[in-house]
């Protein structure tokens, strides 16, 4: 794989006015660069000073002076990237900044790629890929459990596991080979049986992790979540509580709402992706019934559902068409408009469908906590333990998994069919492979650059 070491400088925070803003430089030149442009109130030269120490002073353009700074120095292979490192911290005004890094370059530093000091990182060896990966979904993190289980992974969790299981092929892999080229000294006699544990455990250990999947999906991405229930029911009223703002019209005429409105909402660091659809009945009206027919559609492909049932008035063929759609849905029943005369409670609502149900009232904002609470312990089973659980999140990993079960599955059948020991090795090597992308050690440059294409500038 080919590999640049010139030096490169980015902005490394965002493109606005803000209290501080940071140039990176990284590169062979690193220091030569800064000694160029860099003035203290003491003759001191930075490519002789000690690595990580801060120095104060001021960024030159020959004579005209840019910026008061810090100066930060880290000296390879003990930086992110791996190699001699430098941080301006300068102003944090837009056009300063810029300032800065044009005069960086114009003294031999080039314009970083996007994604391209991670890169370096994982090129020198100071991380691996899915470590790397695990960075930009920590800043594209958007609730308290995507955040955790992407720092979890930046610790080495995710390459942790894959290591111990590629380990083991290995080790298998290579007393078979050694055996078949030394038949006088190693037998391979009755290896197959052995070989039927080993091969079921580490399918047993994969399938742990591809188990996963979904609630990595949720984490990284939020519950897909859909209101649904009859027109009038409260359920635009129900998104605007949640929201804390008037985000949906709400008016006492049934069938108000005619299209998907859709918003993303924390509840205690869960991220809901929620859809207020258009209350589900039987209408004539050609433009009530696409919006209808939409909320279906939606309710058919969400994670969870939100069944809004209006307390007040008596169950009908429309409450019963949407309890039959919801049955074998994940879903929440709120039984809405408590602080009105009721007509029907959870005993009722009982008879005919058994989910997790809620008395509210969205108009006086009763019941949203115990909501809040039933949400996380269907999704989460309780709080998430990130100490020892690994969440697969990244769809490039489950793809990779998929293929490694696959191929374990192989050498399984391999076995059961009595072929010769050669057979198991070349699956096994396929498996050993594909769990390899993962970690970036059998991974090709272009799906390298690739990744790192899509990382955001400075990082």
């Amino acid at each position: 794989m080919g590999f640049r070491t010139d030096t490169i400088a980015a902005i490394s925070t965002a493109m606005t006015n803000s209290g501080i803003g940071i140039v990176r430089i990284s590169g062979e030149d690193a220091f030569d660069v800064i000694d160029k442009i860099y003035k203290g109130k003491k003759d001191k030269i930075l490519s002789e000073q000690k690595s990580h120490t801060i120095h104060y002073g001021y960024i030159m353009d020959g004579d005209d002076t840019i910026d008061e700074v810090l100066v930060l120095l880290m000296r390879g292979p003990h930086s992110y990237t791996g190699e001699d490192t430098v941080e301006i911290d300068c102003h944090g005004g837009v056009f300063v900044t810029k300032k800065i890094l044009e005069t960086v370059i114009k003294y031999g530093a080039r314009p970083a790629e996007p994604g391209e000091f991670s890169k370096r990182a994982f090129l020198n060896g100071r991380m691996d890929l899915s470590q790397a990966e695990a960075v930009i979904d920590i800043i594209n993190s958007k609730n308290e459990y995507a955040l955790k289980s992407s720092v979890n992974q930046l610790k080495g969790s995710v390459h942790k596991k894959i290591k111990e299981i590629r380990e083991e092929i290995l080790y298998h892999t290579a007393f078979i080979e050694t055996a078949l080229d030394d038949p006088e000294h190693i037998s391979v006699d009755g290896y197959g049986d052995k070989l039927r544990g080993v091969v079921d455990k580490l399918m047993t250990e994969i399938k742990k992790l591809l188990d996963t999947v979904d609630n990595g999906r949720i984490i990284r991405e939020g519950i897909k979540t859909v209101i649904v229930g009859k027109p009038n029911a409260g359920k635009s009223s129900l998104l605007n509580t949640l929201l804390g703002e008037e985000r949906a019209i709400v008016t006492d005429i049934a069938g108000t709402t005619r299209d998907v409105l859709e918003e993303n909402i924390q509840l205690q660091g869960v991220s809901l992706n929620i859809m207020d659809t258009a209350g589900i009945r039987h209408t004539e009206d050609i433009v009530e019934k696409i919006g209808v027919d939409k909320a279906r559609a939606n309710a058919e492909e969400a994670d969870l559902i939100i069944y809004v049932v209006d307390s007040s008035i008596p169950l009908d063929e429309n409450d019963f068409e949407i309890i039959n759609m919801i049955r074998e849905k994940r879903a929440i029943i709120l039984l809405n408009k408590t602080d009105l005369s009721t007509v029907v409670d959870k005993d009722e609502l009982k008879k005919w469908i058994t989910k997790p149900m809620i008395e509210i009232s969205a108009k006086e904002e009763t019941g949203i906590h115990e909501l809040e609470s039933t949400l996380k312990e269907m999704f989460y089973h309780g709080e998430l333990s990130f100490n020892d659980e690994i969440y697969i999140t990244n769809a490039r990993h489950k793809a990779a998994l998929n293929d490694a079960y696959q191929s374990l599955g192989k050498v399984m059948d391999s076995i059961g069919n009595q072929m010769p020991e050669d057979f198991f090795t070349i699956d096994l090597m396929d498996a050993y492979e594909s769990l390899g992308s993962i970690t970036g050690e059998t991974i090709g440059e272009d799906l390298v650059n690739e990744i790192f294409s899509k990382f955001c500038m400075g990082k």
